[in-house]
């Protein structure tokens, strides 16, 4: 009898160590499941911000054209985002921007792409064609990369940087002085514009780093470093 009742008991031990197992295990698939979706999420945000790397180019064969496009982009995603918010959904430009938006935009009107059109408008209209050519750079490569090469192989976070890794903000820079080196043909330019681009990038701007990024290196470039490097 008392060895029944060892045996029922072992029985019962082993049935709780897998239900924890399993708890364990399903727990952790959840887990990985979110990361991937993260991931996928950022891949496809970033992936779109990188392609305004082209903008420079086609503003310098089709200037015009091109202002118009990214005006009317803007129009149109504003408009469309408003149903949205509203329960009105618009086809493929809400699904896009359900794709491509993060957590801490559900329930709210996403302004990440309202930034990036009106910082890469405004640096187009505002400042010399080298100098935007810099600032939308930046923003498209070295904001770009900074966060996918974080989420992906980022694992030096950043003291009180809210999730930035040393890996991301290093990407940001090499992205950010190659870019720039290519656009004006100077090193010493090209790392005061990347170090600059890279403090900006760790700043808790959240999507307004689409604005601050690209003006305050176009201003930067043309305003300081060409008369100081070329007087």
């Amino acid at each position: 009898m008392q060895g029944s009742n060892e045996n029922k008991f072992c029985e019962y031990q082993n049935f709780e160590e897998k239900q924890k197992l399993r708890s364990t295990f399903a727990i952790a698939g959840v887990d990985v499941r979110r990361r991937k979706n993260d991931i996928l999420k950022e891949l496809f945000r970033k992936t779109i911000h990188i392609c305004t790397a082209f903008v420079p180019l086609m503003l310098k064969y089709f200037y015009w054209f091109t202002i118009t496009a990214l005006f009317v982009v803007l129009i149109l995603y504003i408009v469309a985002e408003a149903l949205r918010y509203n329960g009105k959904n618009v086809p493929v430009i809400s699904a896009i921007t359900k794709a491509a938006s993060r957590k801490r935009d559900e329930n709210h009107f996403v302004m990440g792409p309202v930034c990036l059109a009106v910082g890469v408008l405004i640096t187009s209209l505002v400042f010399d064609r080298e100098s935007a050519a810099v600032g939308i750079l930046a923003l498209a490569l070295g904001d770009g990369l900074a966060s996918l090469v974080g989420k992906l192989v980022g694992k030096s976070y950043l003291y009180r940087m809210q999730g930035k890794t040393a890996e991301g903000s290093l990407a940001c820079f090499l992205a950010i002085y190659v870019s720039s080196f290519c656009v004006t043909f100077s090193a010493s330019r090209a790392l005061i514009i990347a170090s600059v681009g890279t403090i900006i990038e760790l700043l808790p701007l959240k999507d307004y780093d689409n604005l601050v990024i690209p003006i305050t290196l176009a201003a930067l470039n043309q305003f300081v470093l060409f008369p100081l490097f070329t007087a």
